[in-house]
């Protein structure tokens, strides 16, 4: 169920001015606006009216800045204990036009959101409850509000509405498809997440998320492993939090994919190659260059070049099992590799944390744990070099992928010819036409035994999946 957060100070106003409007806009003759919504399962249409900027509230509980909120636990607090102060709505109009990634800045998408709305006006209406909560329209209420404007149109939900709805009606409307501002990516993962902690099938979800239950599962995993990270990143009084890893949307997907895939042969494997890709991922290494990290890396390239702070020191007596209390049973411990992978990991989990959080530790403190990141990124820099050259060896094997990356070559330079032949009127269309069928064709096929291949598909094959399904349906 949905956190009720109760009602905002004057929402008995906003009722009777609600209720007034709706009524002046009924007995106006001529068309009247509505917005189409889905409200308990089934669409319907709400009036639209006008509403005073600075009469509404911000939804405490919108999935847009779910994971921003803890940028300032003491507000995130305050958020919790009433969500309807001046100081917990200054807060809320803050984090809506800050940066996902980095809640200290400011978003440029929030500016570009300021200047349409400033040249072009207001376009779609949002949503709001007769209370004067916005369900829909946050962001666009925070920039109308910078920008000085007096007034929003917003639809109007039903007089039924609970905090339930208003939490189903705001997904579905931040979800569409041609939403111009989507979610930044942990609020998907929470959003997703919390759909499942109300009881919903992960395929409910995926539907009315517009995505697959294998996505659905992927997100799930990702999420796991991401609060498994915060949780192992505490370091006294600091800690890393989930916005953290806001840019890391790809690596995190491509890890997830290469997990399964490793895990099917060992999972011993599996989670040394994990652990090494998340400690490269904490420190900020590229997508090409986590994708370099395979099980070996820690063993064969990482560990002689690691500073000593971080190394793992060996167990003088490894153990053979760990006991499980009350059956007298023992079943077998961690490899010890892994639980060298893991350490290291959560070395740098912790100054990550204690970098990030220089305004709260000693200066000192701060500055060794800088000195200790950018040891080990050095570190990992350098042994990414030779397992870079030992990929290429390897690629060589792999001549499906650069004979893609071949036809895509061609295809371009396929687009010059054709500028170069309208300017001449020298293009032969029925051959060309002619081509295109066969294009398709290959396509068809390469999706065909991609499928069969690849057991994971990235978004690459995921976009050639769907692209090849609507073109035969």
């Amino acid at each position: 169920m949905s956190k009720d957060f109760g009602r905002p100070p004057f929402a008995a106003e906003n009722q009777d001015l609600v209720e007034q409007r709706l009524k002046e806009s009924r007995e106006t003759g001529g068309v009247h606006e509505t917005v189409r919504i889905e409200w308990r399962g089934e669409p319907i249409q709400v009036e639209v009216i006008t509403m005073p900027v600075d009469s509404l509230y911000y939804n405490p509980g919108t999935h847009r800045i779910r994971a921003q909120r803890t940028h300032d636990p003491v507000r995130d607090r305050g958020l919790d204990g009433d969500a309807f102060s001046a100081d917990s709505q200054d807060y809320l109009h803050h984090l809506l036009r800050a940066l996902p990634a980095d809640p200290s800045k400011r978003d440029p998408d929030f500016d570009a959101l300021m200047e349409s709305l400033r040249e072009f006006k207001q376009n779609d209406p949002g949503l709001i409850t007769r209370d004067g909560i916005l369900v829909n329209g946050n962001t666009r209420r925070a920039a109308l509000k910078d920008l000085g404007e007096p007034s929003i149109r917003v639809g109007v939900l039903p007089s039924s509405c609970t905090w339930d709805d208003i939490n189903r009606v705001e997904l579905s409307l931040q979800l569409r498809k041609d939403h111009r501002r989507d979610y930044s990516y942990i609020n998907r993962l929470l959003a997703i997440d919390e759909q499942v902690s109300f009881g919903r099938t992960v395929q409910d979800i995926a539907r009315e998320f517009r995505t697959t239950a294998r996505a659905c599962e992927q997100d799930r995993w990702i999420l796991a492993t991401l609060n498994d990270l915060v949780e192992r990143s505490k370091s006294g009084g600091a800690q890393l939090r989930l916005l953290d890893f806001e840019d890391h949307q790809e690596k995190l997907k491509e890890l997830h994919r290469r997990y399964v895939k490793e895990s099917a042969a060992s999972k011993e494997k599996a989670d040394l190659m994990k652990e090494s890709r998340l400690t490269a991922i904490v420190l900020g290494f590229s997508k090409t260059d986590v994708r370099l990290i395979e099980p070996d890396f820690k063993a064969r390239y990482l560990d002689k070049r690691l500073p000593e702070s971080v190394q793992a020191k060996p167990s003088a007596t490894p153990s053979a099992g760990v006991a499980i209390p009350g059956l007298g049973r023992t079943v077998r411990a961690a490899d010890p590799k892994v639980a060298e992978a893991r350490a290291l990991t959560d070395s740098v989990l912790r100054v990550k944390a204690v970098e990030g959080a220089s305004g709260d530790v000693p200066m000192a403190e701060a500055a060794e744990a800088a000195k200790t990141l950018s040891a080990v990124k050095a570190a990992v820099e350098e042994a990414l070099e030779p397992a870079g050259k030992d990929a290429r060896v390897r690629k060589k094997k792999q001549a499906a992928p650069d004979r893609i990356v071949d036809a895509c070559q061609d295809i371009d330079q396929c687009i010059t010819d054709l500028v170069l032949s309208r300017a001449s009127r020298s293009l032969d269309e029925e051959t060309f036409d002619e081509a295109m069928l066969k294009l398709r064709s290959s396509l068809s096929k390469l999706a065909v035994e991609s499928v069969r291949s690849i057991k994971e598909p990235g978004d690459g094959l995921t976009w050639l999946l769907e692209a090849v399904r609507e073109e035969s349906s």
